[in-house]
């Protein structure tokens, strides 16, 4: 089984779509190898790039205040982005390339094992749900096998449209109640866990 810092270094090393040739730094993301909540973005962006390390720039700087809020900091979460390298001008990332990051994502999650994923933005949002709005479904939890996806708008949204901050705040505070939750529900011995298996949490 391939540890967190093997995959690093595979990602750091990635090579498999455009993306390489004009990144400055891959960013594979950060945080506890026991996370029991993993934060999924979009992408890295120009001070993301340049450090190699994922929200640390005005978006990263409003995710610390959301976890505060909660009593948790960055070093307690792991966060990563849906593609590792930084789309040029910080464009939208492209279907392909998506595709290209995919199993990267798919190994960080099996690794991590996370109670909760929170998706930032409909394209980690992409992963629990689909041909719905952000808008109509942001901070209602999904289950998905053994864990649980909890969709809210990506911090960025709040720089640049301020009437996003209040949505952004009050969602982030329903997660230690969905963390409590998860932790007192113990599988009975012979209940099987399907990861096709969706429902509302």
């Amino acid at each position: 089984m391939t540890t967190l810092e093997e995959l690093n270094a595979q990602i750091r090393a990635c090579q498999r779509c455009r993306l390489a040739k004009s990144r400055t730094l891959a960013v594979p993301g950060e945080g506890p190898s026991n996370a029991k909540i993993m934060f999924i973005g979009e992408a890295p962006g120009f001070h993301e790039d340049q450090q190699g390390r994922p929200f640390v720039g005005a978006a990263g700087q409003f995710l610390e205040e959301l976890l505060a809020s909660i009593n948790l900091t960055r070093q307690q979460v792991f966060i990563a982005n849906v593609v590792k390298c930084r789309p040029p001008n910080n464009r939208d990332p492209q279907p392909d390339e998506i595709e290209a990051c995919r199993p990267f994502l798919e190994a960080q999650i099996a690794l991590l094992k996370p109670k909760i994923i929170v998706t930032l933005g409909r394209y980690s949002m992409a992963l629990a749900f689909s041909n719905v709005s952000i808008s109509r479904i942001h901070g209602q939890p999904k289950r998905v096998g053994d864990i649980v996806y909890f969709p809210m708008f990506h911090p960025a949204a709040a720089l640049h449209q301020p009437q996003y901050r209040a949505l952004i705040e009050r969602d982030i505070l329903k997660l230690p109640q969905i963390l409590a939750d998860l932790e007192a529900i113990k599988p009975a011995p012979d209940e099987p866990s399907s990861p096709q298996q969706l429902r509302l949490f």
